[in-house]
């Protein structure tokens, strides 16, 4: 139930923040958007939003100084924070043609661990991230992702 909850809730701002997006119209300023990072489930959210929703607002606030994304595949790799911001940039506005699910694995007042899947019609992603409280934000710092 509670991860139910969390799913609509999740829905819900990445469709208020569509339409506030909307709203500004393709003239508005590229100034610094701040996004509500204050909490885990708000953290998680826009992680979801940025790697599937083609989301770039906040994207460099979301990430820890030191975060590091691994691939387990034949040929493992492992990306760095700057890698990975770069990436997410030009996949600016491109939404994947998948179905994804999140799930809460585990949490503290300090951090959480959540699986997050996403179904393509061939395979399927799984991500495990791990967010971590610096400060008053929530910032994602550490990604393992593996492909069935």
């Amino acid at each position: 139930m509670r991860t139910l909850v969390k799913t609509f809730a999740a829905a819900a701002l990445i469709a208020v923040s569509t339409f506030t997006m909307a709203a500004e119209g393709p003239g508005a300023k590229a100034t610094k958007v701040n996004v509500n990072l204050s909490t885990a489930d708000f953290a998680l959210e826009h992680y979801v939003a940025v790697t599937t929703e083609g989301e770039s607002a906040g994207v460099e606030q979301l990430f820890a100084a030191d975060f590091n994304q691994k691939i387990q595949a034949t040929n493992a790799q492992s990306n760095s924070r700057s890698e990975v911001v770069k990436s997410l940039k030009k996949q600016k506005g491109e939404k994947l043609n998948c179905t994804v699910s999140t799930d809460i694995l585990e949490e503290s007042a300090d951090y959480m661990i959540a699986k997050v899947t996403l179904k393509f019609e061939d395979f399927t992603k799984t991500d495990l991230v791990t967010l971590e409280r610096l400060g008053n934000d929530w910032k994602v710092s550490k990604s393992i992702n593996s492909y069935k």
